[in-house]
């Protein structure tokens, strides 16, 4: 059984570092035609996946929707496999067939990246009965954001979950709004985490611009579950200062709702902490800036120098076996 991993805040710091500076690069990407499709970026929001992760085993699965490269990265695939999976090619995570929205990496137990809104909650729910059943002492982290609450998936998972006592954390990142329609508009009520407690499923709330808070509060959630395997809800409350999509222009929020969050910049915030507590220097910042953005750099290399998936594989995984065109 893998133990916890003793994450330095540090080193958690150069992972949203990375996040951001990977997710810029792949906006550059997109706007010069380099990505097809759909690209959901994570900007603002790193704190959640990090403190996520840093809460958890490297073990303990973790199944996401279609913004999904942060919890990649940060579940530990390589930038260079996230970049050319976003590019198509054939060294990327999913073999270039996936693209944005469907990344997929077994090895670190990080199993999608899912298009369809609330669609991957049930197979979070299932993912947790597994776990249970071949009594793995695993805990499925299971991320979609407030518009997937109101899907039918998301209630018929809450209440299986429920009823089997699985160990599951259904964690709501609540960055305000389900594409471009506020939750004011979209959900009847007050709070999300209210819906937890019609499954009888305890839940909390949590500033997901806060690493620590983050990381604390899921912490605890986590190791309650694995002494006493239940379901709990975490309602993150987040913000995204990109919109929804890169076709998105977020023209239904206002500057000034932008500037309040931009102003508590989830990696700034850290950065202050860490700084006072004289844990880090404006020159180690700094330094590590840079090698995120050398990274994110790099990894675009790679893509553009990668092999494009051959044809004959275009039907290897649609069908069973391959059988089929």
């Amino acid at each position: 059984m893998q133990q916890p991993e003793q994450r330095d805040e540090v080193e958690m710091l150069s992972l949203m570092l990375l996040i951001r500076r990977f997710e810029e690069r792949a906006s550059q990407q997109y706007q010069a035609q380099k990505i097809g499709g759909f690209c959901h970026l994570y900007i603002g929001q790193e704190a959640v996946i990090v403190g996520a992760v840093a809460a958890a085993r490297p073990d303990d699965y973790l199944i996401t929707a279609y913004r999904d490269h942060a919890h990649a990265l940060a579940r530990g695939t390589s930038p260079d496999a996230c970049m050319a999976e976003l590019f198509g090619k054939v060294t990327g995570c999913s073999r270039g067939l996936g693209g944005s929205m469907h990344y997929f990496d077994r090895e670190h137990h990080m199993y999608g990246g899912h298009a369809i809104v609330g669609a991957h909650v049930p197979l979070a729910v299932g993912m947790a009965f597994a776990s249970k059943y071949r009594e793995e002492d695993r805990v499925t982290l299971c991320f979609f954001g407030d518009g997937a609450i109101n899907q039918g998936s998301f209630h018929e998972a809450l209440n299986l979950a429920a009823l089997y006592k699985l160990p599951v954390v259904f964690i709501c990142e609540n960055n305000l709004f389900a594409m471009g329609t506020s939750v004011a508009r979209s959900t009847s009520l007050k709070q999300i985490v209210d819906r937890a407690e019609g499954y009888d499923i305890p839940g909390t709330v949590v500033d997901g611009m806060n690493f620590r808070e983050v990381r604390d509060k899921l912490s605890e959630v986590v190791e309650e579950i694995r002494r006493n395997p239940h379901p709990a809800f975490v309602e993150i409350r987040t913000y995204r200062y990109r919109g929804h999509s890169m076709s998105d222009p977020a023209s239904y929020r206002t500057k000034e709702q932008l500037e309040k969050y931009r102003m508590d910049d989830p990696i700034t915030r850290l950065r202050a902490q860490l700084a006072r507590e004289g844990k880090l220097t404006n020159e180690e910042f700094d330094r590590r800036d840079k090698a995120a953005k050398d990274t994110a750099l790099a990894s675009v290399k790679f893509a553009e120098e990668s092999e494009e998936p051959p044809l004959e594989k275009l039907y290897d995984y649609t069908y069973v076996n391959g059988a089929g065109a």
